[in-house]
């Protein structure tokens, strides 16, 4: 059997719970085609970088599978008719990754406040040393001509 990713957008209107649903669905569809969902994640609301469907967020989904090609095709076939389902995708891998996805380790990471730590060296782009600023230097065209108060 194959490895697959798989990332489901649903629409912002629908609750967590809804989602959570949604995805428990898509799981049996491909439990009952002979394949597994060995592991979920719940992204959370983001923003979308366009609109799609009138929607400007939507509810971020990760499954890892482990099926064939048929159990796939169900069940973005039923995908494609859930109406709370705005996009979604499904890319093979050779291997699916273990532990916590990016977008989990990234949220942990901007929880716990640490978002700008770059590591030795790094930092934010707020903390460069660019040193004191010097005046820029006068063209001649730029030359004062100072009038008394009185004559203008």
């Amino acid at each position: 059997m194959a490895l697959y990713e798989h990332v489901l957008l649903a629409r912002q209107d629908v609750s967590a719970q809804q989602v959570e649903a949604l995805v428990e669905q898509f799981k049996g569809i491909v439990e009952a085609n002979g394949g597994s969902v060995p592991k979920v994640e719940y992204w959370g609301v983001k923003s979308l970088g366009y609109r799609i469907k009138k929607n400007r967020k939507a509810h971020y989904s990760l499954l890892n599978i482990n099926a064939p090609a048929a159990a796939i095709a169900e069940m973005e076939r039923q995908m494609r008719i859930n109406e709370d389902v705005l996009r979604f995708i499904t890319i093979r891998v050779e291997a699916l990754e273990e532990g916590q996805s990016v977008m989990l380790q990234k949220r942990d990471r901007d929880e716990r406040g640490d978002r700008f730590d770059r590591g030795p060296g790094g930092g934010d782009r707020f903390d460069r040393d660019r040193g004191p600023r010097r005046e820029r230097p006068r063209r001649e065209d730029e030359a004062t001509t100072e009038t008394p108060a009185g004559e203008a």
